[in-house]
């Protein structure tokens, strides 16, 4: 489609951007425009001058009549930038083109290729294929694929033969060449007429510069007056706008509108070419990666022709001026009409350089006649010269689809052969060819540009790349091929470079997009250059008109074996029919980019490359004294020491080594290295490049087995990545600020390694084993590595130990290692983010040796038979314990982390009651002392910490797990710190205090209480304020129960107290109804608990008792009765615990019956305890103590019901009966029965009192 004027590319100049329907405009427009197409034209064609080394077109000189062009002109042959290659070559230097011609034009245009360009080659190339079916002349050309885009390149066989006999590098081409198509092949020698016709090409474009330099021409006749007027008669019918002047143009009269100045819209600009560095280093010098290919071209135009993007070279000359600002130049001898051959010639010329007119100049005999001025898109209706543009767009389009869809793989060489005088074209796979022919791959002169291309192509593609891995396929293929036709020895820059980049494609650190299979477009731009255009059209001329062939002749065995060919134009009337050929081959089938999810997979690819990659940088380096091969059936031998003074020094400064390698960059570093490698040479820039590559490759292998949990395999890979990273120090002058920042995390990772093994123990064999084992290529890489370097530098982090508390000495060294190059100058801006990972790392570590220290010394309290007073040793692991805690705590903090700074308090909570348990004296009978000020002050600290543990935390919100687990502790703390002064009183110390205490305010404590019922008090109350027994949970059920068990010994305390308490009377009140308060409180949480019946049960005694005792101080039998039946009540109470200790009894029994033993009904051994959990020997003893209370209650009952005055009422003799009742069955009762019967007749018995002594569900509430 034609493009409107606002279509155009920015930055492109109008013309050059123009596009054209053949090339021509409408009559009547402007011939500045070229957008819009003429009614029924057929062909788009657009072309944009990506570079023109050629000045802005100027006016040629009109040459008079009868200028005898045989004459040489005064500036012949002279170096002229109008005429560029086209003037000095022409006379057979050079006069073909290159054939490497469209690599030059590649290299230039790197950018274009492998994408959006189909066509790469020069122009007079694209013109003999588009002319196939017009002409009998031979057609050879080499092809070559990259991508989408095809290179096209003249394969001279005259000239390439004739180079074979002295170089040998196209001798197996002559050979199969000579065996195959034409077997009595001789260099044809070109006339003399053809030289005739260079020449005075040659002096015509010389003569037509418009300068200083122009000759004059030769007058015909001297002595006619005449002849002036003749010449300006016979001028008048020439396109005079040519011949005028500047100040001639400036006075015409011809209409300026619209017009655009010579400069501006002519001028053909520059395109330069994408930068050889942005961010991908080159890493093979230029002269290699070019090899000496150059861009002779004088312009280099992307021509679209329908849909076809073309990069051409060409080196027309191109004249303006004037009215008509572009035109093409001609010379044609006036005898000779135009034909078909030379008109589609024409016509392509103009169309590739955007060219509207072709200025015509006949000569007969080398004598000028006349000039004349065709229109573009004239030129296909020309007499002689009538051609369907239409047909011509057909071929090209079969001719791309033939090619693209035989053509596929790249890296190979096609030949694409077409003899003189033959229809048949043919397509060769030169490249198997020469495999078959076992010649060696540098026999074929067109493997290094072809894979240096490759190799350029991927490496323009690998900075799109970081921006959108779906070229990750297509650099791929392009590397794979470069590296297939290399060979390693010649080539060992390219290869390793290849192989880098390969490793470069694999993303480490996050799993492929899976969006590099998506094909690539078909259509671009870029440049190129091509040699000369006239030297063709003659050979066509003379073809049409005659069968003779300048080149080759051909031979009828061209049809004996089609074997050898790829493909076969049968025809080449076939490229004539529309869609003849249509390219279904699909873009690199193999192209698709691996994508694995398996990090270990992607990793080993990388390795392979690397490898590879240090193969061939090794192979570039000789030292006398190389390193022996790895033997890879021998593991690398491990390093093991034991945790002592010399290992921690010698970890110290293991560790300090990295830190030296922050130092500043040496530029004048000029010593070679290990190796013998030089400074700032490319194996030098390479190796560093590998180095890190592999380095971080071991590190995601490291990674990813940690994640396994094979913790040994990844000691052993992260110990790799550490040597690659010390050979890479070793190489390198300076490190930067990235690669310290990946080796503070190769650190990290080093030290969570080493702590997982410390927390592993019991796997150590497995993980032994693991580290143990080394591939051939791990060996191999080690091997390169050790050529740079010991590779000792981290042994002491990477080494298998087998003593936990020396893995996390390690470990914490890692990781302050880490934390030392975070917070270095170097770092301090760029590690801002892995600053908190590292303190939080840090923390993590010293909690774990904290508490390895804390368990260590609560192990030497176990073991200690007799405690009579703390070790030195169990001393130095508080101290150490206590350090580490304390540190943790600080890097905690540090990053505001309250969570964990709750938990490291918690810890040192826990740290203080080991100290206090481990100051509890025992004596040899396992009695224990009075409760010591030591244990106090513990325990006192203990507090503290669980205490600013939760004002760390601030609210249970944050952190519901850590809340909980820290209350539960402080609760447990305040437990047991009361428990332990209410057993084990210091009474020795504190003296019994008799006088009245004023209580603090609000206090529920008795007046005139004693200073360690306070205490203990105070401590109890405490730890029920932090018994949650509200939040759901799973501690809930331990909560209720230590509520439970604390409002007990309350309870008790008061009895006691009440009990023991003389002479006030007010204060046995208080402690009267504190006890029973205290003694409901627990019943009520005991029976709700449904677990724990023994205290269910021991409760309810000691609150009969509690009644019993009440009683003692009674007169009246009115009170005394009240009491009593008080006391019934409570003693009622007690089936509730019968019920479910008969519960536990039958499930029991069950249990035992299951497996098929001899069952009975006899209870189970009281000395050997109970499988459901129930304590047997405790049941034992309540039940004792029980059944006296029961009887006695009974009994007291009876004798004051039947003993008392008044009438009984019917209700109190139905009581008395049932008591007598029930108290005949209690003593006719088996003392020796078995428990489970004696659980049943007491519940029984304690039912039958329910309805006359209360509700069921009396403590129910």
């Amino acid at each position: 489609m034609s493009s409107s004027a606002e279509d155009r590319e920015p930055g492109t100049l109008r013309d050059n951007a123009a596009e054209e329907s053949s090339g021509a405009t409408c009559a009547g427009e402007s011939s500045s425009k070229h957008e819009s197409a003429c009614a029924g034209s057929e062909i788009k064609s657009r072309a944009v001058v990506k570079y023109s080394a050629a000045p802005p077109p100027t006016s040629y000189a009109l040459l008079q009549e009868k200028t005898d062009l045989k004459l040489p002109p005064a500036n012949w042959l002279r170096e002229n930038p109008q005429l560029g290659s086209a003037g000095t070559t022409v006379l057979g230097s050079s006069s073909k083109s290159k054939p490497f011609s469209s690599f030059g034009m590649a290299y230039e245009f790197i950018d274009c290729i492998g994408d959006d360009v189909d066509v790469v080659s020069d122009s007079e190339n694209i013109k003999k294929l588009l002319k196939i079916p017009y002409s009998k002349s031979h057609v050879s050309m080499a092809v070559h694929r990259v991508g989408r885009t095809l290179l096209l390149d003249e394969l001279d066989i005259q000239e390439l033969f004739m180079r074979s006999s002295q170089t040998g590098d196209w001798a197996w081409l002559k050979e199969f060449y000579q065996r195959l198509i034409d077997q009595k092949w001789q260099r044809k020698k070109k006339s003399k007429e053809h030289w005739y016709q260079k020449a005075i090409l040659s002096k015509f474009l010389y003569y037509s510069i418009n300068g200083d330099g122009a000759a004059e021409p030769v007058p015909d006749n001297l002595n006619e007056p005449e002849g002036g007027n003749e010449a300006e008669e016979y001028s008048s019918s020439w396109p005079t706008a040519f011949t005028s002047a500047a100040s001639d143009i400036e006075d015409s009269d011809a209409p300026k509108q619209g017009s655009v100045s010579v400069d501006t819209q002519f001028a053909l600009g520059q395109v330069t070419s994408v930068p050889k560095e942005q961010n991908l280093p080159m890493l093979f010098d230029e002269g290699e990666s070019s090899q000496g290919l150059r861009n002779d071209f004088v312009r280099n135009i992307m021509w679209t022709f329908e849909d076809i993007h073309m990069l051409v070279g060409s080196n027309m000359p191109i004249f303006g001026g004037g009215r008509y600002p572009a035109v093409s130049l001609r010379l044609r001898d006036n005898n000779k009409p135009i034909n078909i051959l030379t008109g589609i010639d024409y016509w392509l010329d103009n169309l590739m350089c955007n060219v509207p007119e072709l200025v015509m100049c006949f000569h007969v005999n080398g004598i000028v006649q006349k000039y004349e001025m065709i229109k573009t898109e004239e030129i296909p209706h020309l007499e002689n010269s009538n051609f369907s543009t239409r047909v011509v767009k057909d071929i090209a389009q079969n001719i791309l689809s033939f090619l693209k869809s035989n053509c596929t793989k790249e890296g190979h060489t096609y030949w694409l052969f077409k003899a003189s005088g033959s229809d048949i074209v043919k397509l060769y796979d030169l490249t198997t060819l020469c495999e078959e022919a076992e010649e060696e791959k540098c026999q074929n002169p067109f493997t290094l540009p072809v894979a240096v291309l490759l190799y350029r192509v991927a490496s323009n593609l690998m900075l799109k790349a970081r921006q959108n891995r779906k070229h990750y396929g297509t650099i791929r293929t392009l590397l794979l091929n470069c590296v297939k036709l290399l060979d390693e020895e010649r080539h060992p820059q390219i290869m390793a470079s290849a192989h880098y980049m390969l490793s470069e494609l694999f993303q480490l650190d996050e799993p492929p997009k899976g969006d590099a299979d998506e094909s690539l477009r078909a259509g671009g731009s870029e440049d190129s250059y091509s040699d000369e255009e006239e030297e063709e059209e003659e050979e066509e001329e003379e073809e049409l008109t005659e069968d003779s062939d300048e080149n080759c002749s051909y031979s009828s065995s061209s049809l004996q074996d089609d074997s050898k060919a790829v493909a076969v134009i049968r025809s080449v009337w076939e490229l004539s029919v529309p869609e003849k050929y249509k390219s279904t081959h699909q873009i690199r089938p193999s192209g698709v980019f691996p994508v694995s999810q398996d990090k270990e997979e992607r990793c080993r690819h990388v390795l392979s490359y690397v490898l590879k990659g240090l193969k061939a940088v090794d192979g570039t380096i000789k030292k006398e004294s190389d390193l022996p091969a790895a033997d890879p059936n021998t593991p690398i031998p491990l390093k093991y020491e034991d945790k002592s003074a010399t290992a921690a020094c010698a970890a110290e400064q293991g560790i300090s080594l990295l830190l030296d390698r922050e130092r500043p960059l040496q530029v004048d570093q000029k010593h070679p290295t290990r190796s013998g490698m030089i400074p700032c040479s490319w194996q030098h820039r390479m190796k560093l490049q590998l180095f890190l590559k592999a380095s971080k490759a071991y590190y995601v292998l490291s990674d990813a087995a940690t994640n396994l949990l094979k913790y040994g395999r990844a000691l052993r890979y992260i110990k790799l990545s550490l040597q690659c990273y010390d050979a890479y120090c070793s190489v390198s002058g300076t490190l930067n600020p990235h690669v310290l920042q990946f080796h503070s995390q190769c650190l990290s990772l080093c030290g969570d390694i080493q702590l997982m093994l410390a927390q592993n123990a019991n796997n150590r064999a497995a993980y032994l084993e693991e580290y143990s084992y080394q591939t051939k290529a791990d060996q191999e890489i080690l091997h390169s590595l050790q050529r740079e370097s010991s590779c000792q530098a981290f042994s002491m982090a990477t080494d298998l130990a087998m003593d936990p508390e020396y893995q996390l000495f390690v470990s914490s060294k890692c990781y302050e290692a880490a934390y030392e190059l975070v917070i270095s100058e170097a770092l301090k801006d760029d590690a801002t983010d892995q600053l908190p990972q590292v303190l939080k790392r840090l923390g993590n570590i010293r909690n774990e040796m904290g508490v390895y220290h804390m368990n260590q010394a609560a192990a030497m309290q176990t073991e200690k038979e007799v405690k009579t007073s703390v070790s030195i040793a169990e001393q130095e692991m508080w101290k150490k314990s206590f350090s580490f805690f304390e540190k943790g705590i600080k890097d905690f903090e540090a990053i505001a982390d309250s969570t964990n700074t709750a938990l490291l308090l918690c810890n040192t909570g826990r740290l203080m009651r080991i100290c206090a348990q481990a100051h509890c004296a025992v004596s040899a009978d396992q009695s224990r002392g009075e409760f010591s000020p030591e244990e106090a002050l513990y325990y006192n600290k203990a507090i503290d910490y669980y205490s600013r543990a939760l004002k760390s935390l601030a609210s249970r919100v944050n952190h519901p797990a850590v809340w909980d687990s820290v209350n539960w502790e402080l609760s447990t703390t305040y437990f047991t710190l009361a428990t332990l002064l209410q057993d084990y009183a210091p009474l020795s110390r504190k003296a019994q205090e008799q006088e009245c205490v004023t209580s603090k305010a609000g206090s529920n404590l008795p007046v005139g209480s004693t200073q360690i019922e306070r205490e203990v008090t105070e401590a109890m109350m405490k730890s029920l304020k932090y018994c949650d027994l509200q939040t759901e949970s799973a501690r809930q059920p331990l909560y209720q129960y230590r509520a439970a068990t604390i409002h007990h010994r309350l309870a008790s305390m008061y009895h006691s107290c009440y009990r023991n308490q003389v002479g006030d009377e007010h204060l046995r009140k208080q402690h009267r109804s504190l006890a029973e308060l205290h003694y409901g409180k627990a019943v009520c949480l005991f029976v709700s608990l449904k677990d724990a019946p023994c205290e269910l049960l021991r409760t309810l005694l000691e609150r009969v008792a509690f009644a019993e005792f009440t009683m003692a101080g009674q007169t009246s039998n009115a009170a005394k009765l009240k009491s009593l039946t008080g006391a019934m009540e409570l003693m009622a109470e007690t089936r509730w615990a019968f019920q479910l200790i008969h519960k536990e009894l039958l499930e029991e029994q069950m249990a035992l019956m299951e497996p098929g033993a001899a069952g009975s009904a006899q209870s189970p051994d009281v000395a050997g305890g109970s499988t459901s959990g129930l304590n047997l020997p405790e049941v034992m003893k309540l039940i004792a103590v029980f059944e006296p209370s029961f009887s006695f209650l009974l009994l007291q009952l009876i004798k004051l019901m039947t003993t008392m005055k008044r009438k009984p009422s019917s209700k109190d003799e139905e009581r008395l009966k049932t008591y007598k009742n029930v108290y005949s069955k209690l003593l006719r009762a088996e003392k020796s029965a078995p428990l489970l019967s004696r659980v049943e007749l007491h519940t029984e018995l304690l039912q039958q009192l329910t309805p006359q002594t209360g509700s069921d569900d009396t403590h129910s509430r």
